[in-house]
């Protein structure tokens, strides 16, 4: 629960900052509801002996506003950039942050792929936590589309 709250505590500036990044007012975001549900996923990759003849898990995108990751420092997140797979090197104590496709939904603007390698070298932890609206409240009045004030002719 702590570290379900903390996260809050840190998803509030990120939204701020992105809304100012945006040219919108700093609460844009969180006044659309964009920080109002938390959804974690844990995932455990064993050792794999021949990762080459794998999938890991495959080209995706994440539905969220915006997903923090805390991952192990064993690696195997890439991103899809420029037509070619990077690397996104873990760095020990830190949080990865990436946007999901509601972001690019309200924004109008463009995602990154990303996908994960088998590795084995040793195992892989990871913790996402998606920031995202709550499932399941289909008489939900809420709907979600781009901004105004971010559209063009």
């Amino acid at each position: 629960m702590e570290y379900s709250n903390q996260l809050m505590r840190l998803g509030i500036p990120i939204f701020e900052l992105l809304s100012e990044a945006l040219g919108l007012n700093p609460k844009h975001l969180k006044d659309m509801g964009c920080a109002e549900g938390l959804y974690f996923i844990a995932h455990y990759y064993p050792i794999c002996p021949e990762p080459d003849l794998t999938q890991g898990l495959s080209k995706h995108t994440n539905s969220a506003f915006l997903t923090a990751v805390l991952q192990d420092q064993t690696g195997g997140l890439q991103v899809l950039h420029e037509n070619h797979w990077v690397d996104v090197n873990p760095v020990h104590g830190a949080l990865m942050v990436n946007l999901g496709d509601m972001m690019q939904l309200i924004t109008n603007s463009k995602f990154v792929y990303h996908r994960v390698l088998a590795k084995n070298v040793k195992l892989r932890i990871s913790v996402a936590c998606f920031f995202r609206t709550h499932f399941g409240q289909e008489d939900s009045p809420r709907k979600y589309g781009p901004i105004m004030e971010l559209l063009s002719e």
